[in-house]
């Protein structure tokens, strides 16, 4: 995931040359693609969009991506997932001094309270130079966000850095911080962690733990991008693992009876190429969003245009026992 950066400025080339992206007018431009969708309405947002997440508010969906389209936060709006306009203004138009422009990745935006929004983004700390995690507030879901503090809120020099951070609270009201350290930049193990969250979500309020890391051959070198979700009174992480940059990327699982573990992972992954039967190149990048009618629905994004840009996609998701399924997959 190092060169997330420079996948997506390539890939923003090729969409300005071949898809008809946005012209930068200052106005919302509409995400649909001038050809006939597919059967499943895939994808429901037709442009570079790694790494979504997706955040609801009073009834309206916004969704952040990795940097592109001139943009260190891409936002998207909708009012039921599946018709998207993406907004032409930056959800993260500057960066402070301690920041080195040009690879921000993976936000994550969490409510507060009323008016009150955080945005956790992965950018790349001056010293050291590491890919690390940064907050950044703002009193409305579409920003501007100003990152927050003089430094990082999570940079383990030792560990390789921190990128793909999450949130979760649980029923308690209990909120936490979810990332991976960097290792694969460096040769080390990538771990999940996870820790408290202080009342306002910009400082840790406990220690890390380290929930899984890469032990399985399918998993490749690294797992990162955690999403953990509660269901049927299980904690339930997902997470990306494996290349990126192709269709070895996946996302897999793991279960625990507590949110600190020790979790179990899956005997075989929850999503990949060969089980979309090819439809999605590389599903990663997930999240899990309730829809209007109240289902749950996987957010992920995956390859098109031969593996030029990562669209956004929106499919089923139930459950068995807090054991996830797709779509028809389980």
């Amino acid at each position: 995931m190092n060169a997330r950066g420079v996948a997506a400025a390539a890939a923003l080339v090729l969409l300005l040359a071949g898809c008809g992206a946005s012209d930068g007018g200052g106005e919302k431009s509409a995400a649909t693609s001038s050809s006939a969708a597919p059967e499943d309405g895939n994808p429901v947002l037709d442009q570079d969009f790694p790494d979504p997440d997706v955040l609801e508010v009073d009834g309206t969906y916004y969704a952040y991506a990795t940097n592109g389209n001139s943009q260190n936060v891409q936002v998207a709006t909708s009012t039921d997932l599946t018709s998207w306009e993406v907004l032409t203004t930056d959800a993260l138009p500057q960066l402070p001094a301690w920041v080195i422009p040009g690879k921000t990745w993976a936000p994550e935006v969490t409510m507060f309270g009323p008016g009150r929004f955080v945005m956790y983004a992965t950018t790349t700390n001056f010293d050291p130079t590491l890919q690390c995690i940064a907050a950044a507030t703002a009193d409305s879901p579409e920003g501007p966000f100003t990152m927050v503090g003089d430094g990082m809120l999570v940079c383990p020099e030792d560990e390789g850095g921190a990128i793909d951070a999450s949130t979760f609270t649980d029923d308690d009201g209990s909120r936490y911080l979810l990332w991976k350290n960097d290792g694969n930049c460096c040769g080390l193990d990538t771990w999940l962690h996870l820790a408290p969250l202080s009342e306002d979500g910009l400082t840790l309020a406990g220690e890390a733990t380290k929930l899984v890391k890469q032990d399985r051959e399918w998993e490749g070198n690294l797992v990162e991008a955690p999403t953990l979700v509660k269901r049927d009174g299980t904690y339930t992480l997902l997470y990306s693992c494996n290349d990126y940059g192709g269709d070895q990327y996946k996302i897999g699982y793991a279960t625990a009876d507590s949110i600190t573990g020790p979790y179990t992972k899956g005997e075989e992954p929850l999503y990949t190429t060969d089980a979309s039967d090819g439809r999605y190149i590389g599903p990663g990048g997930q999240d899990v969003v309730v829809a209007p009618d109240g289902s749950d629905q996987l957010v992920f994004h995956s390859w098109y245009g031969g593996i030029t840009y990562r669209a956004m996609n929106l499919v089923d998701l139930t459950w068995e026992g807090g054991r996830p399924v797709v779509g028809g997959t389980g």
